[in-house]
Order: C-alpha cells, then structure tokens, then sequence
C-alpha cells in the first residue's frame, strides 16, 4: 500500500461562544475547516487561507496556536500520514465572502453551540482540537467587570 505524507494546517473559529464547524453530507462527516500546505507557505497563512476559503470567512485573526498532531488514515486503497497544525482564530468581521465552488459542494458551514460543538464532530483528534480551542478561547477572554 502506497504511503502519502503531507502537512496541513486549519483553523478553529470561535465567535460568541459558537464553533464553526463543516459539515459534509456526502460523507456523513462533521469536521474543523483545514487544508494541504504549500510549497514554501508557512502554516499560520495556510491555516487562515484554507479556513477563509472553506468556510468562507475570509476576515480572521490568529488568536492562539493550538499544536499540532500527526493523524495517519486510510482512503482509496493508499495510507496517509497527516501532520496537522491547528491555530484558534477569531473573526475580525461577519462578512462573508463566496467560498470556491469545489468547497461549495463539499462543505456547509454550521455555527455550533461551543459546549455542543466536541460531540458533533467526527474524528476524535479533531475532537481533541476542539476542547483545546475552547480553553484557549476561555482564556483569552476579556475580564469582566461587576
């Protein structure tokens, strides 16, 4: 079986106390928007490019670095070994911008709950992603004042 190594690197959005997830109906999957690295493209930009493109939020700003992981998988006769950066990001604006048409197809962005968002997704990495973007959300929230 043909090995296939590769790095990607995605984005956790959390905007009042909602995650962005993607759903993908056509393969029965929730998953955290991510995507490959180009050659000679550092992760923090491919995290904001791929979660612009693919949620199509294309106002974002690094807020916390959340690690990364190696995930390995099997799809269409071929293993892959994945190491996947992730980075928790805030909005710096609602707008939103047309997403490509093959992100289109693929993915529906949905705002989830944050306390509800773990359970929905898929993968338990990406669910490990998840839990640490909403302590690193808590954390970097404004003191309030009484």
């Amino acid at each position: 079986m043909d090995i296939i190594e590769y790095i990607a690197a995605g984005g956790v959005i959390i905007h009042h106390a909602h995650m962005l997830l993607l759903d993908r109906p056509a393969r029965g999957e929730v998953r955290l928007p991510k995507g490959h690295v180009d050659p000679g493209e550092a992760v923090h930009d491919t995290a904001l490019r791929e979660t612009a493109e693919e949620t199509g939020y294309p106002h974002l700003d690094i807020v916390a670095d959340l690690g990364s992981q190696v995930v390995e998988f099997d799809y269409q006769h071929r293993h892959y070994r994945r190491t996947e950066h992730y980075y928790l990001l805030r909005l710096r604006s609602e707008e939103v911008a047309p997403r490509p048409p093959a992100d289109e197809q693929q993915f529906r962005p949905v705002w989830v709950p944050m306390h509800e968002a773990v359970a929905r997704l898929t993968f338990p990495t990406e669910q490990d992603v998840a839990r640490r973007a909403i302590t690193a959300y808590l954390l970097h929230q404004p003191p309030t004042t009484a």
